[in-house]
């Protein structure tokens, strides 16, 4: 029960704001369901990687994603993300909650400054920034086991010269990308140091993730987006605040 209420809040923050809902994962992880760091941060990729994946079916049946910044933002991404987990491996995991703390925050002033816009812009495609940010976003997501969607958005806008509801709809695929890479790290390194994962959870997850991203969806248009956005932001600041005295100090 308390996965499937993690779960829902996690779909409905996505659901509702594009971006930032994935970030909660860990802590419900952590905290709700009381896992050790590592496999929450390991069990949070492949959580992320999954809602991520499902969510953008509807994005491909309706011809919103833009393939070809998943290729050049996707897969530079993927070796980054494999590359942060195998740095995650290595590290003691009370090093990647406090990181994990500060990108909430990071998320939180990004969330409270955001207004969205649908309209086209006239940023021009920059192949090597593009590349260059996919590696390092994936890197960061690989670390701290985020799906990284309020950083890849605002990239493939500014970088990329996509409109903002394409970029939200592209960055779903590329989230489901760089996840799972660096989710297959963790499971190498894991199973063979006879760790291992609760698969009951992780797929319970995924499908109320997925139900509360379209619940979500709904809410969205019938709430006030922005004042939500900020509630959001205002949260994700007091739990970046509980993981750093819980699990840091």
């Amino acid at each position: 029960m308390l996965a499937l209420l993690g779960a829902l809040i996690i779909g409905l923050s996505l659901g509702l704001f594009g971006s930032g809902g994935s970030i909660l994962t860990v802590p419900v992880l952590l905290y709700l369901l009381k896992m050790p760091a590592e496999i929450a941060i390991a069990s949070s990729l492949l959580i992320v990687a999954g809602i991520s994946l499902l969510g953008s079916v509807q994005n491909a049946w309706q011809k919103r994603i833009s393939w070809r910044h998943v290729l050049w933002f996707g897969i530079p991404g993927m070796i980054g993300t494999y590359g942060g987990a195998w740095l995650g491996t290595l590290v003691d995991s009370r090093w990647q909650l406090l990181c994990f703390a500060l990108l909430m925050l990071v998320a939180a002033v990004m969330m409270w400054r955001n207004r969205q816009t649908n309209t086209a812009n006239q940023y021009p495609f920059n192949h090597t920034k593009v590349i260059a940010d996919g590696l390092v976003v994936g890197a960061i997501t690989g670390f701290v086991g985020v799906g990284g969607g309020f950083l890849i958005v605002p990239a493939l806008v500014l970088m990329g010269g996509l409109p903002m509801n394409i970029a939200i709809a592209t960055s779903l695929s590329i989230i489901a990308l760089k996840s799972f890479a660096g989710f297959t790290k963790y499971f190498i390194s894991f199973s063979a140091a006879g760790l291992s994962f609760n698969w009951q959870v992780i797929a319970i997850m995924i499908v109320a993730g997925l139900l509360g991203t379209f619940a979500g969806n709904w809410l969205g248009q019938k709430l006030p987006k922005q004042q939500l956005q900020r509630g959001f932001a205002i949260f994700l600041a007091i739990m970046s605040i509980v993981v750093i005295t819980q699990s840091v100090l």
